[in-house]
């Protein structure tokens, strides 16, 4: 066999400090506190819960129960309790009432690499803002606090409702595994999905929007679904942005910084994003990304805030001018709004950059007011879509 010159392909380094365990800690929100399971405390309650006339169809895919009385889930839950891997927690309402239970298992401290199972929703959690917001607990704990790269969900083929909440929440599915496992006698091929932590931030950003109040009516109906939300493209025109993660991060900030430096001298005073943490943007914000013919041509940043859309950034690429990407980028953060039930966009520019003020006001932008800060003033702008 001959063999080719240079090495084979391998993959980036990276970091391999392992990840700390998981501990028996407490995490808490506005709708649920999540802790570690007692048996003794919370046993009562989620017996109570899950062994009523849906039963069957609660404990369907888990690997045990439903059981026969609560003598048989106390003895199991004990058991489970004490076990490190998988490491049980309760969920508890604002009451201190166990609705339902989850786990970190399959902890893989030296890939940095965990997994969400053994979840069991009782049906005052079921298609619940709690409900979300426990794997939104669960998930910011493992990325921000304990530094996983990987977060996993599997479920079995056949679960249908647990493969559309896994993708809801914003795991992406990854495939099959045939004949994975054998499951109270039955066999069970498993879907798998992740999240991994380039993409948390964007999931973040999703997932904080759809759990604000401003999101909800005041009988608790949704406006704008998580999977709205957690969108991974934007159509406009005959163009697809795509939503940017952590892996983009250099390209952008690349970007960023050579479609705003133009402005320096015009401004006097550095640009607006040009003072950003991008780190933190992505955390905050939404991030687009327009992929040009020879790289990428344009970056589109938005903050969903709870009357309006802002629209904190447009920029293109320098080699992009003259291709419309601009007005492109305009129209694909109006369309955003939109599809957010925003119904008000609005923008900023420094009060010199009177070419943009111009094209901004073209395109249906109005000034709205003129903001004096300490070095600069910023015309801010805004602009009806609904």
């Amino acid at each position: 066999m001959n063999m080719r010159e240079g090495s084979p392909p391998v993959g980036e380094v990276v970091d391999t400090t392992p990840a700390p365990r998981p501990a028996r800690i407490a995490l808490t929100g506005r709708h649920v506190d999540i802790v570690p399971f007692d048996v003794a405390v919370h046993g009562p309650d989620l017996y109570a819960a899950s062994h009523g006339p849906e039963r069957e169809a609660l404990w369907a895919y888990l690997g045990a129960g439903p059981f026969a009385d609560y003598e048989a889930f106390e003895t199991y839950y004990r058991a489970a309790a004490e076990r490190e891997d998988p490491l049980l927690f309760a969920i508890l309402d604002k009451s201190g009432q166990a609705v339902g239970h989850a786990t970190y298992m399959r902890i893989d401290t030296a890939n940095r690499v965990i997994e969400v199972g053994n979840i069991l929703y009782t049906p005052a959690l079921m298609r619940t803002p709690a409900g979300t917001e426990t794997m939104y607990l669960m998930a910011r704990h493992v990325f921000e606090t304990l530094g996983y790269r990987r977060y996993e969900w599997k479920c079995n083929a056949l679960n249908a409702p647990s493969r559309r909440a896994a993708e809801r929440y914003g795991f992406r599915f990854e495939g099959l595994f045939r004949h994975h496992m054998i499951v109270k006698g039955r066999n069970r091929d498993t879907a798998w999905f992740s999240i991994l932590s380039e993409e948390w931030p964007q999931v973040a950003v999703a997932m904080e929007a759809w759990l604000a109040p401003e999101n909800f009516d005041e009988e608790g109906h949704q406006f704008v679904p998580l999977a709205t939300l957690n969108a991974r493209k934007l159509e406009v025109e005959d163009k697809v942005l795509r939503r940017a993660d952590l892996s983009d991060l250099a390209a952008v900030e690349a970007l960023q910084k050579a479609a705003y430096a133009g402005n320096r001298i015009l401004l006097g005073v550095e640009p607006v994003p040009l003072l950003w943490d991008y780190a933190r943007v992505f955390r905050d914000r939404e991030v687009w990304m327009l992929d040009g013919p020879d790289g990428l041509a344009g970056v589109l940043i938005l903050e969903a805030r709870a009357d309006d859309l802002l629209t904190d950034s447009i920029a293109t690429s320098p080699e992009a001018h003259g291709k419309g990407y601009g007005n492109l980028l305009l129209a694909a953060g109006e369309a955003r709004a939109r599809t957010l039930g925003r119904r008000t966009v609005r923008l900023y520019t420094g009060e010199p950059l009177s070419a943009n003020i111009h094209w901004y006001r073209r395109k249906g932008y109005a000034i709205e007011r003129v903001e004096q800060l300490p070095d600069r003033r910023l015309v801010h702008m805004v602009k009806a879509v609904g």
